[in-house]
C-alpha cells in the first residue's frame, strides 16, 4: 500500500520556512513516500507546491494532487503546472460548506501516514495538527522541529 504525506500550515508563513520544509519532503522521499496532497489557501500551500514541483524535477516518480475541499462541480478548480490530479475526499457524503475544509483536512489526516506542518501559534493549523498527533504515524512540525 502506497504512503502518503499531508501538509497542514499557517495561511500567512513566511517564506524563510522554505528550506526546512524542502529538507522535511526530502526526508520523506528518502523515507519510500512518493504521493503529496496538499491543499491552496494560503502561503504555506505554495510554499509546499513550490518543493514538490522542484522536487520532481529530481524524482519523477512523484506524484502531487490537490485536495479539493468542495465537490469540484460546486467550485471547478484548473490543476496549475505540477499536478498529477486532485482529490475530492467525501466519496461518501458532502460536508456543509462552512466546514468543508476543516472536514476535508481531517479526512486527508485520517488518510495519511506522515503529516508535514508549521503551526507556531493557536489556530486551525495549530488545530489540525494537534489532531495529526493523536491520528498519524509521523508528525513533522517545522515551526518547532523538536515537538
Amino acid at each position: 500500500m502506497e504512503k502518503v504525506v499531508f501538509f497542514i500550515g499557517h495561511a500567512d508563513t513566511p517564506d524563510a520556512v522554505y528550506p526546512a520544509l524542502c529538507e522535511a519532503v526530502e526526508e520523506a522521499i528518502s523515507a519510500g513516500i512518493m504521493t503529496f496532497y496538499v491543499g491552496h489557501y494560503g502561503a504555506f500551500d505554495r510554499l509546499v507546491t513550490r518543493a514538490l514541483r522542484e522536487s520532481k524535477e529530481r524524482v519523477p516518480a512523484i506524484r502531487l494532487y490537490l485536495v479539493l475541499p468542495f465537490h469540484p462541480a460546486m467550485r471547478p478548480v484548473s490543476l496549475s503546472d505540477g499536478f498529477d490530479g486532485s482529490i475530492y475526499p467525501f466519496d461518501d457524503c458532502r460536508p456543509p460548506y462552512r466546514a468543508a475544509i476543516v472536514a476535508a483536512n481531517h479526512r486527508m489526516i485520517d488518510r495519511c501516514d506522515r503529516v508535514i506542518a508549521y503551526a507556531y501559534r493557536t489556530g486551525k493549523a495549530r488545530d489540525f495538527l494537534e489532531y495529526a498527533q493523536k491520528k498519524a504515524g509521523v508528525v513533522v512540525n517545522l515551526a518547532m522541529p523538536n515537538e
